[in-house]
């Protein structure tokens, strides 16, 4: 992307200037410099987009699963030929790695594509029957209708992705709002997309809070989909309640890494910090929170110290690095913030600095000595920043990891089957890895309990969340 470039909303299959005129710059927050400009929308955009989705939904509901399927499979092949291009932008706007962003999000990206491509054509009822003597019923599974979705900075094409792929192959049409940080490479999907999806079936509306809180009020959407905080999640269900929009929400997390004195110290110290530093920590599943036993604490704690000097944070083009900078000069601040505050009996194993005096870098960190109570072990941080306590036993592993108000993810790093087992029964968290952190797949659900929200993002479960059941009697 060139210096200075506009981007505009994509609304009804055409590109569209905000009604008002109102643009931001985009920083590029490897640099701290403007790269370019985007809209920010007000509410008579908002509804142009609602209206085109609207008017795309009497037709693109009475599609048929293989004619949504075909659409969705020539989008993925578009967006699979376009890989350079989508991760340059990708990487501009977010200053993720090159290589990373093209071996590690481009393409689970177009599988997920794919997957909801092939499972609009499964989709189906209960079979039909006479549970009443002389009426036959069936189910129908129907597409909600139009959905509000909004997404956050920390993978805007992935989680664009996430959101529009089964909206779409269930049946609905699509109001989206990336985060107005972040809107470069969900634009380009939509342009992408209106080659093979009706007008207005996929809508990209760019803008600021007040953009998001226009989209989730309106009437029209009956769906409102969020993936980002816990506060912006509890703000969107708390104005969809208004009107009773069903709501589907993926928000923040804090997962625990459950290492017993059995696990092979340096194998997951090498794992744990991949999937607690990968995109800079800013993943809600991130690896962050490590809760080890007794024997080995001190030596894994060395071990994710040696771990973190060793890794590495810098440029998009510069191979060796494992991320690169924080999304914006706020969460900088934010996690800078979190490292400020520590108490006194915490230890800075590593890291706690900025890195460079360009774009907002930070190193990795790791903090040891905390206490259950502590901020940064409540709260997430959404940082390169690996905090570590010792626990006494199984029952306090699991009192402190279940202690917290997030329940998205979760790893257990042990030998012993009978514990690992016993440990993914007592997790309360919507994922629970065993011997692994990070991995995601198509075919399974993501999604947490309590302040992680509600409903699942890929997987059929995540297709069911946006379809709707109705109950068919006929008087034979």
């Amino acid at each position: 992307m060139t210096a200075k470039t506009v981007l505009h909303n994509f609304i009804g299959g055409e590109s569209a200037a905000p009604a008002d005129g109102r643009y931001e710059d985009l920083i590029d927050p490897a640099t701290g410099e403007v790269f370019a400009s985007a809209p920010v929308s007000g509410e008579a955009d908002v509804d142009k987009a609602m209206g085109a989705a609207s008017a795309a939904f009497e037709k693109w509901r009475n599609t048929t699963p293989s004619e949504r399927q075909q659409a969705l499979l020539k989008f993925a092949d578009a967006i699979e030929a376009r890989a350079g291009e989508l991760v340059k932008a990708e990487s501009q706007n977010t200053g993720k790695p090159l290589g990373l962003t093209a071996s590690e999000e481009l393409p689970p990206a177009v599988d997920q594509i794919r997957f909801f491509a092939g499972a609009a054509r499964l989709l189906e009822g209960r079979s039909a029957g006479q549970y009443l003597q002389g009426f036959e019923s069936y189910v129908r599974r129907e597409p909600v209708g139009v959905c509000a979705q909004v997404t956050p900075w920390n993978y805007p094409l992935m989680m664009a992705v996430w959101k529009l792929a089964p909206a779409i192959a269930a049946g609905n049409t699509v109001v989206l709002k990336p985060s107005d940080t972040t809107p470069v490479t969900t634009v380009m999907l939509a342009e992408i997309a209106a080659e093979f999806l009706p007008p207005g079936v996929l809508n990209v509306v760019v803008g600021d809070r007040d953009t998001g809180r226009a989209l989730v009020t309106h009437k029209t959407p009956q769906m409102v989909s969020i993936t980002g905080s816990v506060r912006a999640g509890m703000e969107v269900a708390s104005a969809a309640s208004a009107d009773l929009k069903r709501t589907h929400l993926e928000l923040g997390g804090k997962a625990p890494v459950v290492v017993f004195d059995d696990a092979d110290i340096a194998a997951a110290a090498e794992a744990i910090a991949v999937g607690g530093y990968f995109n800079a920590g800013q993943d809600c599943t991130a690896a962050t929170r490590v809760l080890a036993s007794p024997r080995v604490y001190s030596d894994f704690v060395a071990a994710l110290a040696e771990q973190a000097k060793n890794t590495k944070t810098g440029a998009a083009d510069d191979e060796d690095v494992l991320f690169g900078p924080l999304n914006n000069s706020r969460q900088f601040e934010r996690v800078s913030g979190f490292v400020d505050r520590l108490p006194d009996h915490a230890a800075l194993d590593a890291g706690g600095v900025r890195v460079g005096d360009r774009g907002f870098y930070y190193a990795p960190t790791v903090v040891s000595g905390l206490k259950q109570t502590d901020e940064a072990v409540q709260d997430e941080i959404f940082g390169p920043v690996i905090t570590v306590q010792q626990f006494s036993d199984e029952d306090e592993a699991v009192a402190w990891a279940n202690g917290v108000e997030y329940g998205l993810a979760s790893s257990v790093w042990t030998k012993d089957h009978a514990r690992a087992m016993r440990m993914t029964q007592r997790l309360d968290f919507g994922c629970v890895w065993v011997n692994c952190h990070i991995p995601l797949v198509a075919e399974m659900p993501h999604g947490g309990f309590k302040h992680s929200g509600h409903g699942k993002d890929l997987s059929v479960y995540g297709l069911e969340d946006y379809t709707r059941i109705k109950h068919v009697m006929h008087a034979l």
